[in-house]
């Protein structure tokens, strides 16, 4: 349970305060340099969050693990994911503004696959940091046959 006023005494609720209170501004100003010199700038940081939460979205984080082995088109998308083509073609298009899938026509269809390998980096470590696995290595049925973070270029 989160350290909360309303579930603790007085006296416990001071002692909180005055362990993570700051008594001075900055109490080591060379490490706080160094940390500000290596900090990305502000429309970085705001590009990197956008990223992170399309990701957070269960819907569109099964459409990039469907494209993980190639391309797919919109269809085939929303068959393996489940979805409408209209929420498929949704989501895919939020995911192409922000560069982590690229598209190409083949007259009037629509043929998705992951931007590069950093996406795959990301997909991998979510996966191996959540279940222990690649997706590439997974037994589980809706991962099998993935190819591993170890051939990016396969993307």
């Amino acid at each position: 349970m989160p350290y909360c006023r309303s579930h603790m005494n007085s006296s416990s609720y001071d002692t909180l305060s005055s362990v993570d209170g700051c008594a001075v501004p900055v109490v080591d100003a060379a490490r706080v340099k160094d940390v500000l010199e290596r900090m990305p700038p502000e429309d970085e940081v705001i590009d990197t969050a956008d990223i992170f939460d399309l990701l957070s979205d269960p819907n569109r984080l099964r459409l990039l693990v469907a494209m993980i082995d190639g391309e797919l088109c919109v269809c085939d998308l929303a068959a393996v994911t489940g979805m409408s083509e209209s929420a498929t073609s949704h989501a895919l298009r939020l995911l192409r503004a922000h560069r982590v899938v690229s598209a190409r026509r083949n007259g009037r269809r629509a043929y998705y696959r992951l931007a590069d390998s950093h996406v795959r980096m990301l997909l991998d470590l979510g996966f191996t940091q959540h279940t222990g696995e690649r997706p590439g290595e997974s037994p589980q049925p809706h991962l099998a046959g993935v190819r591993s973070a170890a051939h990016p270029e396969r993307i």
